[in-house]
């Protein structure tokens, strides 16, 4: 895990008020790199056979360091604008990222997944860790 400093002079400072203060320095911890996908299927797609291919092609890339995937359960259709699953992909680098994105067997499968969307929202990020697993 990178760690990435935010930091200020520790020195008092005072303000244009005349409040003297001090700023101290801050450490934020940079994770693993997350690839979301949040998805809309069209009508007639058999979700799971979509599903098992997924869970089959992240089993057969070393670059995937974990997956994990879910279904809407009860949100407001207005909030979820039609969107029903949610498949997050975690990598340890930007270079097992690059490597995913570019394997043959992740290329094949965009193929089968792109076919049976009807909408999609990707976001790829580095994850800032706010509370580190116990």
């Amino acid at each position: 895990m990178s760690k990435v400093s935010l930091w200020y002079n520790s020195t008092p400072l005072n303000s244009n008020c005349g409040v003297r203060r001090n700023v101290t320095h801050f450490l934020v911890a940079m994770g693993d790199l997350k690839h979301l996908v949040v998805a809309k299927f069209k009508e007639g797609v058999v979700v799971e056979e979509i599903i098992h291919g997924m869970e089959k092609l992240v089993k057969e890339i070393d670059a995937v360091k974990s997956f994990e995937w879910g279904q809407d359960t009860g949100s407001e259709e207005m909030l979820r604008q039609g969107f029903t699953h949610v498949f997050v992909l975690t990598f340890s680098s930007t270079e097992d990222f690059t490597a995913f994105l570019g394997h043959p067997r992740h290329v094949d499968f965009s193929v089968t997944f792109s076919a049976a969307i009807e909408k999609i929202l990707l976001l790829d990020y580095p994850a800032v860790v706010a509370k580190a697993p116990a």
